[in-house]
């Protein structure tokens, strides 16, 4: 059984590196969506995969590096009882 696992795993590993590299096209007798309001040409493949900014925004704030000292929250109420 200890042979088994690796060879599997390789098997896998492998399976999922075959994926297709070639351009996105839309399945026989289906077209592209229309294009947006306020555009001329209809959006290619690539330009539909795109996430929008909110979709994947970018980080604006600076994660802290280290621990501090929290300050005083007065909401921070203990449970009633």
């Amino acid at each position: 059984m200890s042979r088994a696992a690796p060879i599997a795993l390789a098997l896998l590993l492998a399976l999922a590196a075959c994926g297709q590299k070639r351009d996105l096209k839309p399945a026989e007798g289906e077209a592209l969506p229309p294009a947006p309001y306020g555009q001329n040409e209809p959006q290619t493949a690539e330009q539909l995969l795109e996430p929008d900014p909110q979709a994947a925004p970018v980080r604006s704030v600076e994660l802290r590096s280290r621990s501090e000292e929290r300050e005083d929250d007065p909401f921070d109420l203990p449970p009633e009882g």
